[in-house]
């Protein structure tokens, strides 16, 4: 929903209703991750789910879902040899949730947006199917949330898992007891979380900075230069940065916010900065840690830090030298290794050309394609009804039914 948050608020600020479509599952070479999203209204459209593959499909479901006001978890997969049909060519399948969205169904919107906006990390959880009401929606900040799912256990077991979510970053379908049991069975909740962008710290105003500076904003992080000195740590020289410090690296990251999605990029080679630095770095919950410098600056700095006291198990959390082996030269080529070092080890990649690679390419290379969930699933569809057939993955599902007999699904 990032993606189309923008002019899905301008319509509901203006009272326009619409739909929103997201991607909620994906199973094998998904061309678009969880929390992708496509808004509708009219014939306007903004955002995908699917890269292009089931786009119309999408947008015409989302036009009726706005003319019935009830919501529909429609799957997509694999296309056929008639390259008309509807279907996702790459081979992978995906659970899209196409929902009505009015000032009335989602009166949290503003708030979402500017919690968004301030970088305060909120969580939107919807039911997909189940007991209940398809569609329902509740919205949860580390401190407070607003609207129910349900029963008071169930909104409390999904507020402390979405809390969770939001602290690791991710995004995803929970599955629930119809009072909050935590099962496969009953009832599908997609939490999408929203947290700040992880943070990049960087240390050494370098030319080498730069260029990783760059690259970090590119991929999403909210980036950190740091340099002791003032005539070269200055915005002018990064100003793909979103902060430049002026401070000495390990006083800095002794005091800054680092949590399990931090990177630190040491980039000094300078050991008067590196060791104090690294004993501070690896000492921290960041995610991954990084120096640059030759095999033997690395040995000697290895040595230096065994001195200061480090645990074997503290320096094997170094990644140094730091980056993937490409025969990187530049500052540019340089910063393209460490980018694909930190895409790697996010997504669990073997960092081989895919070539020579087997298995799924949305996931860890050469791995065995994710099984496809559907028998132990048909239990939530018995329950909910009509919602989404398993029979054609290539079609477009048009039965839709509200659960309970709740009336339009969502509405708080």
């Amino acid at each position: 929903m990032r993606d189309v948050l923008s002019q899905i608020e301008r319509w509901w600020a203006a009272g326009e209703d619409f739909a929103l479509a997201t991607v909620v599952e994906t199973f094998r070479s998904a061309p678009r991750p969880p929390g992708a999203a496509m808004a509708v209204r009219g014939e306007e459209a903004t955002g995908s789910v699917s890269g292009g593959c089931v786009e119309g499909a999408v947008y015409e479901l989302a036009r009726q879902v706005v003319t019935d006001g009830r919501p529909v978890l429609q799957r997509y997969g694999v296309s056929d040899d008639d390259a008309f049909s509807v279907g996702l060519t790459c081979g992978g399948i995906i659970d899209v949730f196409v929902e009505p969205v009015s000032r009335e169904t989602f009166p949290w919107l503003g708030d979402v947006a500017a919690s968004i906006r301030g970088r305060e990390p909120v969580a939107v959880a919807t039911v997909l199917s189940g007991p209940g009401r398809t569609g329902a929606r509740r919205v949860i900040w580390p401190g407070r949330a607003a609207g129910t799912l349900g029963p008071a256990r169930l909104d409390a077991a999904v507020d402390d898992d979405a809390r969770g979510m939001l602290a690791q970053g991710t995004t995803g379908v929970r599955r629930y007891g119809p009072r909050g049991e935590r099962r496969r069975d009953d009832l599908a909740v997609f939490v999408q979380s929203f947290a700040p962008p992880p943070r990049m710290l960087v240390f050494g105003a370098i030319d080498f900075a730069a260029a990783v500076a760059r690259i970090g904003r590119f991929l999403g992080y909210h980036v950190v230069v740091c340099d002791a000195r003032p005539v070269f740590a200055t915005p002018k020289r990064f100003p793909d940065a979103d902060e430049v410090v002026v401070k000495w690296p390990h006083d800095y990251l002794a005091t800054a916010e680092v949590d399990e999605r931090t990177v630190v990029c040491v980039l000094t080679h300078d050991p008067k900065f590196d060791v104090p630095l690294l004993e501070v770095a690896l000492r921290t919950p960041a995610g991954y840690v990084g120096a640059m410098g030759s095999r033997r600056t690395h040995a000697d700095r290895l040595a230096r830090l065994r001195e200061a006291g480090l645990t074997e198990e503290e320096l094997g959390r170094l990644r140094s030298p730091i980056g993937l082996d490409l025969g990187a030269r530049t500052p540019e080529e340089t910063a393209v290794s460490i980018a694909a070092e930190l895409v790697q080890l996010r997504w669990g990649g073997s960092g081989r050309a895919l070539r020579d690679t087997t298995g799924r390419i949305h996931g860890p290379a050469g791995a065995a394609p994710a099984r496809v969930p559907g028998a132990d699933r048909q239990a939530d569809d018995d329950a909910a009804g009509p919602v989404r057939p398993e029979g054609d993955a290539t079609g477009v599902d048009r039965s839709r039914g509200d659960v309970a007999g709740n009336g339009p699904a969502g509405r708080a």
